[in-house]
């Protein structure tokens, strides 16, 4: 098919519309400008050049040219001017809404994908156009930051960037949903995962990251996704050291936290009588942890908490003597680190009312 005869389609109306305008002196209407941006945008969507339609907008004009009476031809110029101007526009326009309509579709898919909204089979065959296999495992990797984070921020941009140029077309997905980073990757390509993790580390400014296990099929990137926002959530609570969490380590805590009256029940009788203590019960739990997460090595204990050894030695006396049971004795001790375990889960006494 010749160009002008490609060009033509996209003229409907314009000869009679110069005609009716350059007949009367006036200016286009807004109709007729929204009519020339539409025709724009059609031929944008058909990847038509705009040079040959423009040529083609201006040959049309010169034939117009030739029909009007002399005094007309005066207008013609302004009248011409706006068509191709009003056309150009929605040209122009046309990407622009076309790219905004994809970042709206890959929007609406991460939500799904990550809340298990929609059929799964469905979210399958939607995967694919973002460069997922979703009949396969899966693991998902959270990061934090100081403040929160969008798509468009350089951050996101510049992890995605960095992963990208390291691992090319892994089938991946970089994303962000409620100010976090996220990246979704197949299970057997951890290096993806830790790459991600060391990159938004640093690029968070020392931000926080958690992995969740690896879970086969469309449903277990929300699988993944949750446990490692419930390890994120678990580390603010515990106070957990490390850049990187993986939820397969942290198993234990959802374990003991599953049974919320038992686990109340054991914090309020094992360290309810803490409360007596000067200063009340928490300087004492948080003796009790750092004895614990040292090992039961009293100088590393004292360190941590920048005490003396004496007075170290004093505080779990005072444990001893209020709890009737002694963090040194392995019978008593998994009772106690259970119960410190339950109070910070529990964001106990703080929250004990």
């Amino acid at each position: 098919m010749a160009e002008g005869t490609v060009a033509d389609e996209y003229l409907a109306g314009y000869a009679q519309m110069l005609l009716d305008a350059c007949g009367t002196g006036r200016r286009l209407t807004r109709a007729e400008l929204d009519a020339r941006r539409a025709e724009g945008e059609r031929a944008a969507e058909a990847s038509l050049g705009l040079r040959a339609l423009v040529r083609a907008h201006l040959a049309e004009a010169r034939r117009v040219q030739e029909a009007l009476a002399t005094p007309q031809r005066v207008s013609l110029l302004a009248v011409v001017e706006q068509a191709v101007d009003a056309f150009a526009e929605g040209f122009e326009r046309a990407p622009q809404l076309a790219v905004r309509q994809e970042e709206a579709a890959r929007r609406e898919f991460i939500d799904d994908l990550l809340y298990g909204g929609s059929d799964l089979g469905r979210l399958a065959e939607r995967a694919e156009r973002f460069g997922l296999r979703l009949s396969g495992a899966h693991a998902v990797a959270v990061a934090i930051g100081p403040e929160p984070y969008g798509d468009g921020y350089p951050v996101a941009r510049g992890i995605e960037a960095a992963v990208h140029a390291r691992f090319g077309n892994r089938h991946t997905l970089l994303a962000t949903k409620d100010g976090r980073l996220i990246c979704v990757a197949p299970g057997d390509q951890p290096d993806v995962l830790a790459f991600f993790a060391e990159r938004a580390h640093a690029a968070t400014d020392g931000g926080r990251v958690a992995v969740g296990r690896t879970h086969p099929g469309p449903g277990g990137v929300v699988h993944s996704y949750e446990e490692a926002l419930n390890a994120l959530d678990l580390a603010d609570r515990m106070d957990l050291e490390g850049p990187v969490l993986h939820a397969a380590d942290l198993l234990v805590y959802p374990v003991l936290a599953r049974d919320r009256q038992a686990m109340a029940d054991l914090v309020e009788t094992t360290l309810g009588p803490l409360r007596e203590a000067r200063g009340g019960a928490q300087p004492l739990i948080d003796t009790l942890s750092a004895y614990f997460d040292s090992g039961c090595v009293a100088v590393e204990a004292a360190r941590r908490l920048s005490l003396s050894v004496r007075a170290l030695t004093y505080r779990l006396e005072r444990i001893r003597s209020l709890t009737r049971t002694d963090p040194g004795d392995p019978q008593h001790r998994y009772t106690l680190q259970t119960a410190v375990i339950g109070a910070r889960l529990l964001r106990w006494p703080d929250a004990s009312s």
